[in-house]
């Protein structure tokens, strides 16, 4: 009998969802896990027709981080799992939003999973946790610079000096989540999220999100300098007539939004 495989993939209308299908084992990134996260987000990137992802987990896990147990045996090294192909480099180069659709624990590695991601909807179930330094090794995904910049300094030393637990009440309010659903809501809200983003000019989506990422990465005036750069190169092509023909839509689209 075949066994399950460790990742799935569902397209329909520009969206793909992702799970980690590893139930049992709390969706562990063994090493063929590893691989097929970042095969896959390869692939999703050279298909023309998928323009955004959610990627969630089967099961009551979103991911516990590396498999420990496959660690354990020798089967593979932590300084193997970081690699120009690890899943939070792959997940990284996908040029479209990736909505994190976190539906249980994402502990360590599964922690640097969700913080890979452009937006994170969480299940009131969801919890997440930086347990590097009880595991006794150093992050290699990003987690020690990424987590202190969306939450601030202190509270990631919290998190990653103790390697406590944060509910996903605690995670809205501190900034790093967007926002809490119903369990049942959960893939229901991300895709109507990715619906939206979607519905944006579409060569402007992947443009808008690489101008956000690469000023992040930089300093304040730094950061300027490259949109002023970006907003020149784009703006300078776009037409009057293409802006006054959207602009009814924008005004309607305003009017009928809720929230």
């Amino acid at each position: 009998m075949a066994e399950d495989p460790v990742l799935l993939v569902e397209k329909s209308d520009g969206i793909a969802t992702v799970t980690l299908n590893r139930p049992t084992a709390m969706n562990a990134l063994s090493r063929e896990l590893r691989q097929a996260i970042a095969e896959t987000f390869e692939a999703l990137e050279a298909d023309p027709e998928v323009r955004a992802v959610i990627l969630t987990g089967a099961g009551k896990a979103f991911c516990a981080g590396l498999d420990l147990k496959e660690l354990g045996s020798g089967a593979s090294t932590v300084n193997g799992t970081v690699t120009d192909k690890d899943p939070v480099t792959s997940i990284g180069h996908f040029s479209g939003p990736v909505i994190g659709a976190i539906n249980g624990v994402a502990i360590t590695g599964g922690f640097e999973l969700a913080l890979a991601c452009d937006v994170l909807i969480c299940s009131a179930n969801a919890r997440f946790a930086d347990t590097h330094a009880r595991v006794g090794i150093l992050p290699g995904w990003g987690l020690s610079q990424k987590l202190s910049r969306a939450i601030g300094i202190y509270r990631a030393k919290e998190l990653s000096l103790t390697g406590n637990f944060l509910s996903a009440e605690q995670a809205a309010e501190w900034g790093l989540i967007n926002r809490v659903v119903a369990p049942e809501d959960l893939l229901p809200a991300c895709r109507k999220l990715a619906e939206d983003m979607l519905s944006v000019v579409p060569d402007c989506l992947p443009a808008y999100k690489k101008l956000i990422d690469e000023g992040f990465a930089q300093s304040f005036g730094e950061a300027i300098r490259t949109e002023r750069r970006f907003s020149s190169e784009r703006n300078g092509k776009v037409e009057a007539g293409a802006i006054e023909a959207r602009r009814e839509a924008i005004r309607q689209r305003g009017q009928q939004q809720k929230n």
